[in-house]
């Protein structure tokens, strides 16, 4: 194992401060995770009702044949899908790995924190009272969800005595994700709306269409290159605001600005899959495992590892029991649930 050293702005090398990380580790992480997420998005187009050879899946994307039904319903259906889960696994990853770095809380989720139970909260009044709303303004109204809900569920959670910890904060997030969840329902069926926010609580990437891709990818593009030029300062955050500062960090400004791309990661997600949870849990855990704690390899190597469990979720959803297709979000939370467990047991016993 390597170390890596941060120093001062005093420029003494005696006070510098040393952190583990596994840059070998992390190198090999990625070059790996992209070849098996190029893999996986190959063999999830190629494989559903319709089995289809990798050459033709191929030939679809460089050398499209309109008149084909195959090319058809790779570039119309399966492409926007899998590259659609792609980008929901890798927004919830870096989000969830901001989230538990800047509040050095290891239950951090946007699922669990009630991110996502405001935005979809949102997006079922959007249904509701503004019906064919363009995307452009599902993926705005998102964002506000999920601010408001992030800011009464740490308003909550510091009405406590002694302040927030992070069991407090995950109470807090459960009981508003509730709240909202049953509200959503209620407006859903007075509307009679149900229907639409149905695929919303399954979770999903089945409707993804071309349009949502182009709207999402700047947004969430600049998020994640937002996060790696802040993943130093996420750093010296997860060691404690005090040892941040004396490292010359502007604590306040930093969280502000991670709580932005936080925002932009989840509503985004939100709006094109659904009510996913856990994903932004499981995988900064284990890639701090892998990698170590130096941000500048858990940000990048999270957002491939998140990417290469939607679209591997997504596809085991179609393959399970063919031709139904299972909701992804159920597939995770198989996973995620006990995690979630193990995680609130082992921070229970450190209290």
């Amino acid at each position: 194992m390597s170390q890596h050293v941060y120093p001062l702005n005093d420029g003494t090398e005696e006070k510098a401060f040393k952190l583990r990380t596994r840059p070998w580790a992390a190198t090999f992480l990625l070059v790996g995770g992209l070849a098996a997420l190029v893999l996986g998005l190959g063999i999830s187009v190629s494989l559903g009702a319709k089995d289809i050879e990798l050459y033709t899946v191929w030939q679809a994307i460089f050398n499209f044949n309109p008149y084909n039904t195959e090319h058809q319903i790779i570039q119309e259906l399966r492409l926007p899908r899998v590259l659609g889960g792609a980008m929901v696994g890798a927004s919830f990853a870096v989000a969830g790995a901001l989230m538990q770095g800047m509040t050095r809380n290891p239950l951090a989720d946007s699922g669990l924190f009630g991110l996502n139970a405001g935005a979809g909260f949102m997006l079922s009044l959007c249904f509701a009272f503004f019906p064919g709303l363009p995307y452009m303004y599902l993926i705005m109204y998102s964002f506000l969800g999920a601010a408001l809900s992030a800011a009464l569920v740490f308003g909550i959670g510091s009405l406590a005595r002694g302040g927030l910890t992070p069991l407090r904060l995950v109470l807090a997030g459960a009981a508003l994700s509730a709240l909202l969840g049953a509200l959503s329902e209620g407006i859903s069926l007075y509307f009679r709306t149900g229907q639409d926010l149905a695929f919303w609580y399954a979770g999903g990437v089945a409707g993804t269409k071309w349009l949502q891709l182009k709207i999402m990818f700047p947004w969430v593009a600049v998020a994640i290159l937002g996060a790696i030029v802040l993943s130093r300062s996420v750093t010296m955050l997860s060691l404690g605001d005090d040892i941040a500062a004396g490292l010359g960090q502007r604590t306040k400004l930093v969280k502000f600005a991670c709580a932005v791309i936080v925002l932009i990661l989840a509503g985004s997600a939100v709006s094109v899959v659904g009510a996913v949870g856990f994903v932004g849990l499981i995988i900064p855990h284990l890639t701090r495992y892998l990698v170590g704690v130096d941000y500048r390899w858990i940000i990048p190597c999270s957002a491939v590892l998140g990417s290469l469990l939607v679209v591997l979720a997504d596809l085991a959803a179609r393959m399970i029991n063919p031709p139904q297709e299972i909701p992804i979000g159920a597939l995770i939370a198989l996973i995620g649930v006990p995690f979630f467990l193990y995680l609130a047991r082992k921070e229970r016993r450190s209290l």
